[in-house]
């Protein structure tokens, strides 16, 4: 999935690391050095439905990922610098296609990477909080061997030919588990396979089949008992692409359950979002204004997240502005050009990271026009 030893494949990740993403948002993308270069797009793959695999992320540095929580990506260690404070990688999910105008887009602010990384084959794994929780369903990591065999099912935007160009749309795949001894005796890199901490999957014969350039850090997914996936490992490195007798190489998910657990849990949500669900009647020719407390270190995002469910006969007449702590004022909703459309159920997204994150914050809604009234369901805050 990248390349023939440990250092040439973390180099390589190092001066792609914009590279599939970097497509997405227009920007050049590098081509691999060599045709031994990095490994990681889904060959033999075929198109996935929309919402198939819901978790499912592309990562800015030209690597895939998991949601295993709603605001933390499960990726490989490669794919990423040391551990700390990040806010260079971008992940989009959400979407099939790259270029869905509804995709969802949301900006890093943490990395956490295996400690052991870096290092022999083996803790290829880390962890990447985004700036705020995103509304998407998550995938469990296997917290036991029982599902490491079989055939997976593998899925990214990679290269879809060695040394190809990368995916607009989501593809998927299924490769068949190959034990550690076979496995092994590919030679070569695959010598140095950590068992313990690594599966290897493909077609072994007569390849064809495999993740490759650009899938690093995606999903191995197995199904459980009652039909539901569940993520065995992440796309980690392997000789070429889907070249016989040369399988990819995954993170093995239940050996690591619980590191990747310990650190989730340390890193927490940045801010929980908070919500005001009382309702609150807007006046004809009126306003009203709701407050919201919040308690988080450190400042607002420059994706501060606010959700505004309105009840009105003529939304056309609402202008809508949250108020930070210091009064400092964000517009969200102008009633100039609005289409008249009755209610508002709509998220709104302010640069709002000049703001200190704790205070009470404020919503206000003003009725500019006779003839029409409404009310302030709910609204939700994540800064």
């Amino acid at each position: 999935m990248w390349m023939t030893s440990w250092k040439k494949r973390l180099a390589f990740t190092l001066v792609s690391v914009v590279a599939v993403l970097g497509a997405a948002a227009g920007q050049a993308v590098a081509a691999p050095s060599s045709a031994d270069d990095v490994q990681p797009q889904v060959i033999g793959g075929t198109p996935a439905a929309q919402g198939e695999f819901p978790w499912i992320v592309r990562l800015s540095m030209g690597c895939g990922g998991s949601m295993i929580t709603q605001q933390l990506v499960l990726t490989a260690a490669h794919c990423v610098p040391a551990t700390g404070p990040n806010t260079s990688i971008t992940a989009t999910l959400g979407a099939i296609d790259l270029q869905d105008p509804n995709r969802i887009v949301v900006r890093s602010d943490y990395v956490h990477r295996a400690p052991g990384a870096g290092g022999p084959p083996g803790d290829d794994w880390a962890l990447i909080r985004l700036e705020h929780p995103v509304d998407v369903p998550t995938v469990p990591i296997a917290t036991t061997p029982d599902l490491d065999s079989g055939t997976f099912t593998v899925a990214g935007w990679g290269a879809a030919t060695e040394g190809g160009p990368q995916q607009r749309f989501l593809l998927k795949a299924q490769v068949p588990f190959i034990d550690d001894a076979q496995c092994q005796s590919a030679g070569s890199d695959y010598l140095d396979l950590v068992p313990a901490e690594e599966i290897c999957a493909g077609n072994w014969t007569a390849g064809g089949v495999d993740t490759c350039q650009g899938d690093s850090g995606g999903p191995l997914l197995n199904k459980d008992a009652n039909g539901e996936w569940v993520l065995i490992g992440t796309t980690s490195w392997g000789i070429g692409c889907a070249r016989p007798q040369n399988p990819g190489v995954y993170m093995q998910a239940s050996y690591f359950h619980e590191a990747i657990h310990a650190a989730a849990a340390s890193l927490g949500p940045r801010c929980a979002p908070a919500v005001n669900t009382n309702a609150t009647a807007i006046p004809d020719v009126g306003e009203i204004t709701s407050d919201l407390a919040v308690t988080c270190d450190g400042n607002a995002s420059g994706q501060t997240r606010v959700e505004v469910n309105i009840n009105h006969s003529y939304r056309g007449d609402l202008i809508i502005d949250l108020i930070a702590p210091d009064g400092t004022s964000y517009r969200l909703k102008n009633a100039k050009g609005d289409d008249g459309a009755d209610d508002i159920n709509e998220s709104y997204t302010v640069n709002a990271s000049s703001e200190v994150a704790t205070g009470t914050w404020h919503l206000r809604v003003r009725d500019m026009f006779r003839g029409d009234t409404g009310s302030l369901k709910n609204w939700r805050l994540t800064v």
